[in-house]
């Protein structure tokens, strides 16, 4: 079992990314959550999600330091068929910061690449006591048959 990031080798882009598109110097420390959103049998609820997003929050609150910290969720709303309607209804239920309404989007909302939700739910839960704002929300249409990839920007304050 590793238990430390091998030398020379870096963390998959859903953490490396944000790293460049923030600008922070490849010293900023990462500590990297993994939410198993794709494969069965183990993929949990978005209830248990938001939950998760809670612990997480009461965690950083608990750490004694004095260390500012950032959290960041990527990956995209609804993929390979856009649905516009879900992506609407997330996004409305981060802002108003319904917990309920993210914890109840049921397994079959969130299948394939759709699943990713889950880390935005994540987000939502940890970050439920500042105001969310959507700075942009794109449905990313690929092809007529609607196939493509709902995608957001959401800053917490």
């Amino acid at each position: 079992m590793l238990r430390a990031q091998p030398a020379g080798r870096s963390l998959g882009h859903a953490f490396t990314f944000p790293r460049y598109r923030l600008g922070l110097p490849a010293s900023t420390p990462i500590v990297p959550v993994f939410v198993n959103t794709y494969y069965p049998p183990n993929v949990p609820s978005a209830a248990r999600c938001y939950e998760f997003g809670k612990a997480l929050r009461r965690a950083v609150e608990d750490w004694e330091t004095s260390a500012r910290v950032a959290v960041i969720a990527s990956g995209g709303l609804s993929h390979f068929v856009v649905d516009e309607d879900l992506d609407h209804a997330v996004l409305a239920a981060i802002t108003a910061r319904d917990g309920q309404a993210l914890g109840s989007l049921e397994r079959d909302q969130l299948r394939s690449g759709t699943s990713e939700i889950l880390n935005w739910i994540v987000a939502a839960g940890a970050l439920e006591n500042l105001s969310a704002t959507v700075l942009d929300y794109v449905p990313g249409y690929r092809t007529p048959a609607g196939t493509g990839a709902g995608m957001a920007f959401v800053r917490w304050d």
